[in-house]
């Protein structure tokens, strides 16, 4: 169980991100996290795993107070979360294979990654994930040469060698076209199912709400406006979520 209670972040200069916000997920669920730009929706996920600090409020996962966490916890409780970010955050000169075993950094000793000396054995998650996601052929290939759908699937396989209990995926297919968008949520749809980790994910488009997600919170301004399943969203809740002059598509 994810529990967020009252959290608040406010940035340099009084800016508010996000508003005394609060919501459960338990284990094994798929939530969408929806609103408009600006809405608060990556400080959100960010505060969860601490790569942005929270200004008030708690966040535990399992009874375990990941805002009190020391820096050794907070390493260890990282290991098992992983990040998929909207714009795939890979080193673009580097080989595929050694992006994806970038998700074992929490398990290796820390000298011997600055070299990119990895096990025989992370060597061989990095190949199965690899696998997993259709990109084998492409594992000694440079980052760069990749399209962007794939660049997204080489961020998932890096997510996924953690052997994670929960993914946080902050828009991981708005640079995408929507074909691209469904063929990336499905990745996303088969770790939460297959290795029953919760995923946390932000998204814009109802459609994939509708399609993925189990369960939805809204944020509009940094406060939770709506929690409920994706059918619940109206059109009157829909207008509060995005605006009265937003156009309902999905």
């Amino acid at each position: 169980m994810l529990k967020v209670e009252h959290l608040t972040k406010v940035y340099e200069g009084g800016v508010l991100a996000l508003e005394d916000v609060s919501f459960e997920v338990p284990e094994g669920q798929f939530l969408a996290v929806i609103g408009l730009s600006g809405s608060g929706k990556s400080t959100l996920l960010r505060c969860i795993n601490r790569l942005i600090e929270p200004t008030e409020g708690r966040i535990t996962w399992n009874g375990e107070d990941i805002t009190a966490a020391g820096q050794e916890d907070l390493r260890r409780i990282r290991r098992r979360i992983g990040m998929v970010f909207q714009h795939f955050n890979l080193v673009n000169r580097s080989k595929v294979v050694t992006n994806v075993l970038a998700g074992r950094l929490g398990y290796t000793n820390p000298a011997l990654s600055l070299v990119n000396r990895f096990s025989k054995d992370d060597l061989e998650r990095a190949r199965a994930q690899l696998e997993r996601v259709g990109l084998v052929e492409k594992a000694n290939s440079r980052a760069d040469e990749l399209s962007g759908g794939q660049q997204q699937r080489v961020g998932i396989a890096r997510a996924m060698i953690q052997s994670p209990d929960l993914i946080l995926a902050d828009e991981p297919v708005a640079s995408l076209d929507p074909v691209l968008a469904h063929s990336i949520m499905q990745y996303l749809q088969a770790i939460n199912r297959e290795d029953d980790a919760m995923v946390l994910c932000s998204l814009h488009f109802l459609d994939l709400v509708h399609a993925y997600a189990d369960k939805a919170i809204a944020l509009n301004e940094g406060r939770l406006v709506f929690e409920g399943t994706p059918a619940e969203i109206d059109d009157e809740k829909f207008k509060e979520i995005y605006g009265k002059d937003a156009e309902r598509v999905g």
